[in-house]
């Protein structure tokens, strides 16, 4: 990779840029696992329109990559090729609607749109605080925790896709399935629309409270993780399936399944990211081999090896 060449190939084209490009950029620093190679080039865009002026004047055969917080991603260690989108602060607000409603823009932390529903007194959004992510990986990968999913409370998300074009999509448009997207591959979402119900703010943060303290009791959350590594197969959970395996506690250098969750892998230090992902096939492997089960990848990986 060459992100100089990129960035100096690009820079004709984007007089009119006002997000920032940056070249060879360390993404070790975006992921939850601390692991992974750098990004040619990394743009961070200043609003929707920036995204989308960018893309339009985009040249068609460099690839695009969107990441959002990091926390369901392991990026390999030998980087991302091309342009790896990351969207920050022009892409963080929350508006109260009427109807109780929520306006979030998709660098929003899904725990800040549980919190900001319940200062509204918005009612049926705070399984939110149970997912470590954005609203962008959210609306991805129909994000839920809880006995919620996403596809229960989006009304409607605005996208721009790869040539530039900025899209309006009703829900019934994501064919919404269990950590499942239909929408075109290609689009980067900008902001959703989430309808609650009216509730009490203070029944909405003790659900709030009783869901983190789940979470710090069952998950490692205060490790280096990527979330939930494998879905839940249908009828079975991956965790239970996993320890009859024989995998709880296993390692593969820095790597390790944990003991607290055992669908949940963990960087202990120095892992590297080919750590994390032959930690991961190897349990695979080991489910396949007991169960006759083939555990499907929740967490992305993206990238290339060293």
């Amino acid at each position: 990779m060459n992100g100089a060449k990129l960035l100096d190939s690009l820079t004709p084209r984007l007089a009119d840029l006002r997000g920032r490009l940056a070249a060879d950029a360390p993404l070790k620093d975006y992921t939850w696992f601390r692991v992974g190679g750098p990004a040619e080039i990394l743009y961070s865009p200043a609003d929707e329109a920036d995204l989308a002026y960018f893309l339009k004047n985009l040249p068609a055969d460099v690839p695009v990559t969107n990441i959002g917080l990091g926390s369901n991603l392991l990026v390999r260690d030998g980087g991302i090729e091309g342009i790896v989108i990351r969207l920050g602060r022009g892409f963080g607000e929350i508006k109260v609607e009427d109807g109780h409603r929520l306006r979030v823009g998709t660098a929003v932390p899904d725990v800040k749109v549980a919190r900001a529903a319940a200062d509204a007194g918005i009612a049926g959004l705070s399984f939110y605080r149970g997912i470590p992510g954005s609203v962008g990986g959210a609306l991805r990968m129909n994000g839920g925790a809880h006995g919620k999913e996403t596809c229960e409370v989006l009304v409607e998300a605005r996208a721009v896709d790869r040539q530039g074009n900025i899209h309006v999509l009703p829900v019934a448009d994501f064919h919404y399935g269990y950590r499942h997207c239909g929408a075109p591959d290609d689009y980067i979402f900008t902001e959703a629309l989430f309808q609650g119900e009216p509730g009490d703010p203070v029944k909405i943060l003790a659900e709030m409270d009783g869901i983190a303290a789940y979470r710090e009791e069952v998950q490692p959350i205060k490790s280096r993780t990527g979330g939930s590594t494998f879905k839940n197969p249908p009828g079975n959970k991956s965790w239970q399936l996993i320890d009859a395996a024989g995998c709880r506690g296993l390692a593969v250098g820095d790597a390790k399944v944990s003991e607290l969750h055992c669908n949940f892998l963990i960087n202990e230090g120095n892992a590297t990211a080919a750590d994390i992902e032959t930690l991961g096939e190897t349990v695979r492997a080991r489910v396949k081999e007991t169960s006759g089960i083939e555990l499907e990848w929740e967490i992305k990986r993206l990238g290339k090896e060293a």
